[in-house]
């Protein structure tokens, strides 16, 4: 009989993920916060641009070597070594908010944080597989990203009502640093089990890169990396949601924070519905299925005139989406021998992540070379392209069942 309850039966599982939910809510109520704050301040769209910058730039450098620290380190040693850098960028960014301090050391503040969850991050994804059992991953992987969602629905909206109550964003710093605490706290008490790590090599370039070169002798996981990455490049559908917004919807500020909210509220409900169903038998046609239906509903929603069919595909978009996150986290976790899970951790997270930045890029450019209409309907044709591309020439996804499986030999 399903348990839909399994992953969370187990403490250290229940201790990671509080504390995945508390560093992700604070850092969504920081990033509401300082966007208002930077903007209040100098009234620069580019001082804003500045500040992904100055995040993405420590994602790009330091994710690989990262992975490779978690797979030769103590993975919840690397997670509270992270945090604690967190706490320290956060109370930084709070006195230069008190202070009115100069921007270039908000953006030197805004590096530690970037780099800080570049190492977090491969960590805290492998550490999964060392506090429960294989046959808990799947299950473990739907409320890890119920609980991101959640907090990307909650925690902008704390951080807004927050600044409007304190009127400034100075103590959202102070409790951004409070929540990461918080979670160094949770990781410290976590009792993983041990493994071995002595047979991995000492860091050589081959060694920092040998989870790109695992990902390419796995069909299986490059063709959901390449699924989910494309995926995101080209439904870039968030990214011009104010101008949909304003200008196509005319629904203004209230309407874009209900746009901006459903797609979580969508993936939130997916991930439930996700954990109280039996384990996935046909994954790769159910993976295939939701990222060309991620593509139809970009379409719908492109060429929408209506609020509340727009919300309905942008709820959908963010359900489909949850359907592929899970998916993929999981095959990461099962195809992945232990002492690589790390570095092929960091892959996925530089692959996908990065591909947000650049999506959002890619559609901002489109958009004003031809249109948003045009950018977005166009972006989800190239979805369904990908897709389509993906079922042709990785035949072992099409083939795919369960996602249960014994990671392969080291």
């Amino acid at each position: 009989m399903h348990d839909p309850y399994h992953a969370l039966r187990f403490r250290d599982f229940r201790l990671l993920l509080s504390g995945v939910f508390v560093g992700s809510f604070g850092q969504q109520m920081l990033s509401v916060a300082l966007g208002w704050e930077l903007y209040n301040r100098t009234g620069s769209a580019l001082v804003l641009g500045g500040v992904g910058l100055a995040q993405v730039i420590p994602l790009f450098l330091f994710t690989l070597p990262a992975g490779h620290v978690a797979d030769r380190y103590s993975r919840r040693a690397v997670v509270v070594v992270a945090q604690l850098a967190l706490v320290a960028a956060s109370l930084g960014l709070a006195a230069l908010s008190a202070q009115r301090g100069p921007l270039l050391l908000i953006y030197g503040c805004l590096v530690v944080m970037g780099s800080a969850l570049a190492f977090s991050g491969p960590a805290s994804s492998a550490l999964i597989a060392q506090v429960i059992p294989s046959d808990a991953f799947e299950n473990a992987t739907t409320w890890r990203s119920s609980s991101w969602q959640l907090s990307a629905v909650l925690g902008p909206a704390a951080g807004g009502f927050l600044v409007g109550l304190l009127h400034g964003a100075t103590l959202v710093y102070v409790f951004n640093a409070a929540a990461a605490a918080l979670e160094t706290i949770l990781f410290a008490l976590l009792r993983p089990r041990p493994r071995d790590t002595a047979a991995i090599e000492r860091a050589t370039l081959h060694s920092v890169v040998e989870g790109i070169h695992f990902l390419a002798r796995t069909p299986v996981l490059l063709a959901a990396i390449t699924l989910d990455m494309f995926a995101v490049l080209f439904g870039g559908a968030v990214t011009l949601l104010p101008i949909y917004a304003k200008n196509i919807l005319h629904v203004g500020p209230i309407g874009l924070g209900w746009l901006q909210a459903s797609s979580s509220l969508g993936a939130v409900c997916m991930a439930m519905v996700l954990a109280h169903r039996p384990p996935l038998r046909r994954a790769g046609r159910t993976l295939l299925a939701a990222v060309a239906g991620f593509g139809l509903a970009t379409i719908v929603f492109g060429v929408s005139r209506w609020f509340w069919l727009s919300l309905l595909m942008l709820a959908l978009l963010g359900a489909l989406d949850n359907v592929s996150v899970v998916i993929r986290s999981t095959l990461v976790l099962v195809r992945t021998p232990d002492q690589m899970r790390g570095r092929v951790g960091a892959v996925n997270s530089l692959f996908v992540g990065t591909s947000n930045q650049l999506g959002g890029f890619e559609s901002g450019l489109a958009a004003q070379l031809f249109g948003p209409v045009i950018a977005v309907a166009g972006g989800g044709v190239a979805t369904l392209l990908v897709v389509l591309l993906v079922a042709w020439l990785w035949p072992e996804m099409r083939n795919l069942r369960a996602l249960k499986e014994a990671s392969p030999a080291a």
